[in-house]
């Protein structure tokens, strides 16, 4: 199966979204950002390095948990822990 951006054609595919091409012309829209995501996707998601991530993650800073022997970070849980970490930042400033 093939992953490629979506071309625009009439309205266009929607912005974070990449089509899979199906065959026969057949193209289904998938969201590019997933719910579940491992070290790397969620570090690139957050702006900050793998190492980072890591350390937060072993500082029980970060919520994750593990599949196997890798680390997989839930994004809905990245959302609300990245919120807190900016209405934080939003008080120490006033």
């Amino acid at each position: 199966m093939h992953l490629r951006k979506a071309r625009s054609v009439g309205r266009g595919a929607p912005n974070g979204c990449i089509g899979r091409v199906m065959g026969a012309g057949v193209a289904i829209l998938v969201n590019e950002s997933r719910e579940v995501m491992n070290v790397r996707q969620a570090s690139q998601y957050l702006g900050i390095s793998p190492d980072t991530l890591y350390r937060y993650i072993t500082e029980g800073e970060i919520p994750a948990f593990k599949l196997g022997n890798r680390w997989k970070l839930r994004k809905t849980i990245l959302d609300r822990w990245m919120e807190r970490k900016m209405s934080q930042a939003h008080v120490r400033r006033r």
